[in-house]
């Protein structure tokens, strides 16, 4: 059976056999002995995006009182649930994405916990996922934010939607109406301001 590890757009934890492009983690939310989630779904404010391998590591998904290993279908995917990318195994992709930060806004030279400041007021609403109004058309937000219509997210690429599954992305004629926003608001402005996030080849990048 596949461990609940994969992270929605939503920021729910699931388990699925699809592993996705990314790793990442909230801090240590599982226990070793059963390879199980405990209650809490994060540790830590600092939520990361990973890339799953680095220096020949070799990890053992919840094999030991370390990080939770979580898993992501792609950027996008992650920074709608709120992460951000890693300052150690993605110093460049980090440091790219800072400067869209600060440019999208405002600041100057910001540490990582001031970033991950801001997105945890973001991300979270009394412990549930926040979700934001678009302050834009849908189809006039940034490539790589990502909309919730009912219980579906989508991404929106090149102006138009995709729905998104575990699997990846998935042509459709619906057309949300009445989506609320998934991204961060100061991610989206981070991706305004020109970082481009990977995504899966689902969705034809």
């Amino acid at each position: 059976m596949p461990l609940q590890n994969r992270v929605t757009p939503t920021g729910d934890i699931i388990a699925t056999p699809h592993r996705g492009l990314f790793t990442g983690n909230r801090g240590i939310i599982h226990d070793p002995a059963t390879k199980t989630l405990l209650k809490k779904r994060w540790a830590s404010e600092t939520w990361i995006v990973c890339v799953r391998e680095f220096r020949g590591a070799r990890r053992e998904p919840m094999g030991g009182r370390s990080w939770t290993e979580l898993f992501f279908l792609d950027e996008a995917t992650a920074f709608a649930a709120g992460h951000r990318p890693c300052f150690l195994c993605r110093r460049a992709d980090a440091n790219r994405f800072r400067s869209a930060w600060e440019t999208g806004n405002g600041g100057k030279a910001l540490k990582a916990k001031e970033i991950d400041r801001k997105l945890h007021r973001e991300r979270l609403d009394r412990g549930k996922k926040r979700l934001h109004p678009p302050r834009v058309p849908i189809d006039q937000l940034p490539e790589g934010v990502m909309i919730q219509d009912g219980a579906d997210s989508f991404l929106v690429a090149r102006g138009r939607t995709l729905l998104w599954s575990p699997a990846g992305y998935v042509e459709t004629d619906r057309s949300p109406q009445h989506a609320m926003v998934l991204t961060p608001p100061s991610i989206i402005n981070a991706l305004a301001a020109g970082y481009r996030p990977l995504l899966h080849p689902s969705a034809g990048q």
